[in-house]
């Protein structure tokens, strides 16, 4: 019994001599590490993954719809301001601003012919003889002014785009200036980058 008493006594002294070193080792381990585990790929992928489902449905909602209500903002005044990122494929290209700003630039008939025929078109309705043919006169009149000053317009679109650019107009450019001319200046998109009788050169 003796024997053994004096064995577990020896053991328990050599324990308390190691242990101070242990703990320095302890703690050089817990000054420099992160102190924890490393998470298995499973509890990575699953602290990483979001709800399909917001949890406050009604907040992402508003969130979603003002980000969608700014971004319109942004295309709707870049295309007003004739940036060529917030344009359609209609309106894209050099060419294409080239001859917006000949449009825009001149007095064109076909801008007034929707007031005109606002005017005209009631007097004609009127049941008097000489009201009808003032109104005929009115509408039919400004159309066919519309007509030819469109025809002095696209001869001149192609005359300065052959200059400019060494080429006809492109596919299109026939309707494309006729409708724009005949809208509002004021209405017209993109926005008119130019004054009346500021031509481009």
């Amino acid at each position: 019994m003796f024997g053994r008493k004096k064995d577990e006594q020896t053991i328990e002294s050599l324990n308390e001599a190691a242990r101070p070193g242990q703990d320095a080792v302890d703690a050089e381990r817990r000054q420099g590490a992160k102190n924890r585990r490393t998470p298995t790929r499973r509890e990575a992928q699953a602290a990483r993954q979001r709800p399909l489902v917001p949890v406050d449905r009604k907040a992402a909602k508003s969130q979603s719809r003002a980000k969608e209500r700014s971004e319109r903002n942004r295309m709707r005044e870049g295309m007003y301001a004739g940036q060529q990122w917030a344009l359609p494929p209609r309106d894209r290209g050099p060419q294409r601003a080239f001859i917006r700003d000949i449009v825009d630039a001149r007095w064109n008939l076909s801008e007034f012919l929707l007031p005109v025929m606002v005017v005209g078109l009631p007097i004609s309705l009127i049941p008097n003889r000489s009201a009808v043919l003032v109104g005929y006169v009115i509408v039919y009149g400004a159309v066919l002014l519309a007509v030819l000053d469109g025809f002095f317009l696209w001869a001149a679109v192609k005359k300065r785009v052959r200059t400019k650019f060494d080429t006809d107009p492109q596919k299109g450019s026939l309707w494309y200036v006729i409708s724009r001319a005949m809208q509002i200046r004021p209405g017209r998109v993109p926005r008119p980058q130019v004054k009346r009788r500021q031509y481009p050169t």
